[in-house]
């Protein structure tokens, strides 16, 4: 019901236009409407060329925005390859502070461990120093010793010495009267074994080790081994 009233209203409309036009042409004349009429194509032609114009403009601005769009795109992955850089750098730069840091504790443990040896060197050293003093010392009161007190002096395993004393006991003159002596990790002489066994042994020692009288030493061990001998 709607559409057949919508068409008699344009069949209406159509007719109405076309009393206008003929009562237009009566009133205006034939010239004026020429006149018109090629006003109306001018206009025509003038709005078609200005549309050719600005569609030929809207397409270059068209392209122009494609041209923006694509140089952005390229200005957005030139930064995204540039922050890429950037990190890795930075995770370089990182890595070398690093391996710097290692390579100064490296070389500060190996100063402390060359400081350290040569410091344990020096203390070897010394104690060699005076370990080989008294073996010297040893030596040189040996012929001493084996002449006045009988005493035969022996280097057995483990850089121990062996003393035997002979002339002890007047029963029985080659009876031998032992200890066996070695100088310890301190530097210290040290009684290893004794036979016959001496209770005054530990007491002797202590005593030489205040005194570093050897001579002393070996003459008292005498006297107890002599003392031993009466009983």
């Amino acid at each position: 019901m709607s559409q057949i009233k919508t068409e008699d209203e344009l069949i209406l409309f159509e007719k109405e236009i076309k009393e206008f036009w003929t009562k237009f042409k009566r009133i205006c004349g034939s010239e004026q409407i020429n006149q018109t009429l090629g006003l109306r194509e001018s206009l025509k032609e003038s709005i078609k060329a200005l549309s050719e114009k600005w569609s030929k403009k809207l397409k270059e601005g068209d392209l122009m925005l494609d041209k923006i769009q694509e140089f952005q795109n390229e200005i957005l992955q030139q930064n995204q390859t540039i922050e890429e850089k950037q990190e890795h750098l930075t995770e370089m730069i990182s890595k070398r502070r690093h391996e710097e840091e290692q390579k100064r504790d490296f070389i500060d443990c190996i100063r402390e461990l060359k400081e350290e040896l040569a410091r344990k060197k020096e203390i070897m050293s010394a104690k060699n120093k005076a370990t080989k003093e008294r073996l010297e010392r040893l030596s040189k009161s040996k012929e001493l010793f084996e002449e006045r007190l009988g005493l035969e002096i022996r280097r057995i395993h483990d850089e121990q010495l062996q003393f035997i004393f002979r002339y002890i006991d007047h029963q029985d003159p080659e009876k031998p009267y032992m200890f066996t002596l070695h100088i310890n990790e301190q530097g210290e002489y040290e009684v290893t074994s004794s036979s016959p066994p001496l209770d005054c042994i530990e007491e002797l020692q202590l005593k030489v080790r205040e005194t570093n009288n050897f001579a002393a030493f070996v003459a008292n061990i005498r006297k107890a081994f002599t003392a031993l001998s009466y009983k």
